[in-house]
């Protein structure tokens, strides 16, 4: 009688709409397939301390539609870099041993990481140094991951965006003020770009194009003299004036992520009031991109890479991440994967805003 092949899934990093869809692609096809399949809670905190547990389909049931990630999720832990607390000072441990032993310790032949750029960086780590099999499913709502043409996440962002932008719209215009939503994003103005073309905006500003604030106004007077008393803009948080420096809320240390973006929207803001003595408002949309029930869109597109990915360990097709290209799901080396995907300069969809009369600040 032939061992039953016993495999693993964890989610790594921020929540994203569309996990739970993701797990549950996996567990249904592992189970379909006469597998076993673990969940790792916690994301690699639970790989480093071996708190899994057997997934079935009663685990799974009901969670297509609910946003977050039924495992838990970090985006501190690590395990080639583990902080360690003692005597109230924080040293660094390399645990990548100990996720070698609990994968052993519970005969996992292979792990599907669900996570973005910091969660698949550790997996391709781990598949290097360690001989972990390793797959990779794309997860971020910023849209920033290279080698696949969407993550799962953008779309439902890009959706909340679009609806606060029509719902600003409306308050603006009432009011004759300059109205501006920051978005998220990191580095790459995906989330911008997309719901300041399908909101309406007049100004949008990315990481990629740094803006000349004496462009802003310009755009918010030639519609003043116009008739136009109000204007919407879009800033990604990792927007930048030019010649100036990136808006940094805080740093977090023991993070995937330490620098933490924000306060791009309400600089900018604050500058236009002064200079032109129209009433700026600013509002930042913040966790409100993250949360709560994903769209159809990334239902199905979550579901595909939850099949794929369990099918590539099906088929022994190791240390990879699925990827869609061409509308179709394909797998890539997974070291290639990890790194940032930023917004083209001479993108289709730029070029269509300056053809609508929207500046991008430049």
């Amino acid at each position: 009688m032939s061992k039953v092949r016993r495999f693993a899934v964890l989610t790594g990093g921020g929540d994203c709409p569309g996990l739970n869809a993701v797990i549950r692609g996996v567990v249904k096809t592992f189970l379909n397939n006469g597998c076993e399949i673990y969940g790792v809670l916690n994301g690699f905190n639970g790989l480093i301390n071996g708190t899994l547990v057997p997934m079935s389909h009663a685990s799974i049931s009901g969670i297509l539609q609910r946003g977050g990630t039924v495992l838990g999720s970090t985006n501190r832990d690590n395990p080639f870099k583990f902080a360690v607390e003692k005597d109230g000072e924080i040293t660094y441990e390399d645990r990548s041993a100990d996720i070698v032993a609990n994968l052993q310790k519970y005969e996992i032949e292979a792990l599907v990481v669900i996570g973005g750029d910091g969660s698949l960086n550790i997996g391709a780590q781990l598949a290097r140094e360690s001989g972990v099999k390793v797959v990779g499913c794309p997860k971020t709502i910023d849209n920033d991951l290279p080698c696949t043409e969407r993550t799962f996440g953008f779309d439902t962002a890009m959706a909340m965006a679009t609806e606060a932008l029509d719902r600003i719209h409306t308050t603006a215009e009432s009011h004759h003020r300059v109205m501006a939503l920051e978005v998220m994003g990191r580095y790459a103005g995906w989330i911008a770009l997309h719901s300041g073309i399908a909101g309406g905006a007049d100004v949008i500003l990315l990481p990629e194009i740094p803006y000349k604030i004496e462009s802003v106004i310009k755009k918010i007077e030639d519609r003043k003299a116009a008739g136009k008393d109000f204007t919407i803009i879009v800033v990604a948080e990792g927007a930048k004036p030019e010649g100036g420096e990136l808006s940094v809320a805080r740093i977090v240390k023991n993070s995937f992520e330490q620098i933490r973006l924000g306060g791009a929207g309400e600089k900018l803001v604050r500058e236009i009031e002064e200079r032109t003595g129209i009433e700026s408002r600013c509002t930042v949309l913040g966790y409100l991109q993250r949360g709560g029930t994903p769209t159809a869109f990334d239902r199905v597109l979550s579901t595909r890479y939850g099949v794929a990915a369990a099918e590539a360990c099906l088929r022994g097709e190791y240390n990879v991440m699925v990827s869609l290209c061409h509308d179709k799901i394909e797998t890539v080396y997974i070291q290639r994967a990890a790194g940032n995907r930023q917004v083209e300069l001479d993108n289709e969809i730029i070029k269509a805003g300056r053809q609508l009369g929207i500046s991008f600040g430049d």
